[in-house]
């Protein structure tokens, strides 16, 4: 199954934050590259970080880690 993923990209001065969001749990997360890095690379990057904190979540919600709650 796949899952729809929304992404942004904003280029802020010298670099360009990316974001990566879940549609169906609404997780987020961002990464900063170069600007001349090729588009693709900075997708998939984002990506990847998405699955990892998505992996991470479920994990923890399936009792096998510890929950952290870091509040900005």
């Amino acid at each position: 199954m796949s899952r729809e993923v929304i992404f942004e990209f904003v280029q802020v001065g010298n670099s360009v934050k990316v974001t990566a969001l879940d549609a169906e749990t609404l997780v987020e997360v961002s990464i900063v590259g170069s600007p001349t890095a090729p588009r693709s690379h900075l997708k998939s990057t984002a990506l990847r970080k998405l699955r990892y904190v998505l992996r991470r979540r479920r994990t923890a919600a399936d009792g096998k880690g510890k929950v952290v709650d870091v509040k900005a």
